[in-house]
C-alpha cells in the first residue's frame, strides 16, 4: 500500500520506501526523501523560479537513467510550469518553488539539474559556471589547483566566486550576475578556460576532445550556453554512493589533497549546513551580481 503524506496542505503518494537506491550503502529511498526534505530550505533557494531537468533513476545508478525536461504523465495540476523556448519550439517544464512540488519530484527519484538563467527571462544568465572535469588519472585534486587560477582570475575580473563540488569527479564554480544574454556570458567562459590553458598548459585543457584530457582537467564553459543545465547545489547524484553536491569552501580547495576530502553524502550535508549556512547564499543576493567584464578575454 502507497503511503499518502500531506505537504503544504498537498497529499502525496509516496512509493517504494524501503526500496534500496545505492547498494554499497544500502541507502533508501526513504532516507533520499528524508534528506530532500530535510536540505529543503537551502535546496528550494537554487532551485526557485528555474525550469528543472531531471535525470531519473529510478532502480538506482547501476539501473535506467533517462534525462528528462518535459512535464512528465501524471504531473499534478498545482505543480507549476514554465513556458521554455527551444530551437524546435516551446515546451513546458516544472519549476520546483515550494517544499509539495520538492517532494513530489523527488518521489520520482531524480537529481536536479538547473539552467543558468530563470523562467521569466529565458536565456539572461544570472550566473556563470565553470565546471571543471578531471580526466583519469586527474582527479577533485588538480581540479582545485585548476580552480584556484581561475578564482583570482575572476577576482581579478570583478567577480565574486564561489564553489562546490560536482557530486561525481569534478568542481564547480560559479559567479553571481546582473542578467547577461547566455551567448556573452558563454564567450566570456571560453575565453577564460583558454587562458587557464595557455597559463597552466601541463594541467587545463578548453577542448572537450577525449584524447586532450588524460591526466589534465576539462575546463567545460558549454554549460552556459542557455540550452545547457547544470547540477543544482545540493541535488544528490546517480553514482554508486549517495554522493552531493556540495558547495565548499575556498579552504576546503586551497587544503585539498585527497579526491576523498572533497567526497560529501547526503548524512554529510546537515552538519555542513549547521555549520557554514549555505555557502552559495550570495549566489542569490542581488548585492554580489556583477556586470560580465567588458574587457574579458577575447
Amino acid at each position: 500500500m502507497t503511503p499518502i503524506t500531506e505537504v503544504e496542505g498537498r497529499r502525496l503518494a509516496l512509493s517504494n520506501l524501503e526500496k534500496v537506491l545505492y547498494p554499497a550503502t544500502g541507502f533508501t529511498k526513504g532516507e533520499m526523501l528524508h534528506y530532500y526534505a530535510s536540505t529543503a530550505g537551502s535546496l528550494l533557494a537554487h532551485l526557485y523560479n528555474r525550469p528543472v531537468s531531471f535525470l531519473r533513476f529510478p532502480d538506482g545508478p547501476d539501473g535506467q537513467r533517462f534525462f528528462a525536461k518535459n512535464v512528465p504523465p501524471g504531473t499534478p495540476s498545482w505543480v507549476r510550469t514554465a513556458d521554455v523556448p527551444r530551437s524546435d519550439g516551446n515546451a513546458r517544464q516544472i519549476v520546483v518553488n515550494d517544499l509539495a512540488t520538492l517532494m513530489w519530484a523527488a518521489n520520482l527519484v531524480t537529481e536536479f539539474h538547473t539552467p543558468q538563467w530563470q523562467a521569466d527571462a529565458p536565456a539572461m544568465a544570472d550566473r556563470l559556471v565553470l565546471d571543471l572535469d578531471p580526466g583519469a588519472p586527474a582527479t577533485v585534486v588538480e581540479c582545485c589547483r585548476a580552480g584556484l587560477w581561475l578564482r583570482d582570475r575572476l577576482r581579478d575580473d570583478g567577480l565574486y566566486v564561489y564553489a562546490k563540488t560536482s557530486g561525481s569527479k569534478g568542481l564547480h564554480l560559479l559567479c553571481p550576475l546582473e542578467p547577461t544574454p547566455s551567448d556573452d556570458v558563454t564567450a566570456y567562459a571560453k575565453g577564460l578556460a583558454k587562458d587557464a590553458e595557455r597559463a597552466l598548459p601541463a594541467l587545463v585543457v578548453h577542448r572537450m576532445a577525449r584524447n586532450l584530457r588524460p591526466g589534465k582537467v576539462f575546463v567545460d564553459f558549454s554549460q552556459n550556453a542557455a540550452a545547457k543545465t547544470t547540477a543544482t547545489p545540493y541535488t544528490l547524484r546517480a553514482r554508486q554512493e549517495p554522493t552531493v553536491s556540495t558547495p565548499v569552501t575556498w579552504e576546503e580547495v586551497e587544503e585539498c589533497g585527497t579526491p576523498e576530502q572533497l567526497v560529501f553524502r547526503a548524512a554529510d550535508i546537515a552538519p555542513r549546513l549547521q555549520r557554514y549556512g549555505d555557502l552559495l547564499g550570495p549566489l542569490i543576493n542581488a548585492n554580489r551580481a556583477r556586470p560580465l567584464p567588458r574587457s574579458g578575454p577575447a
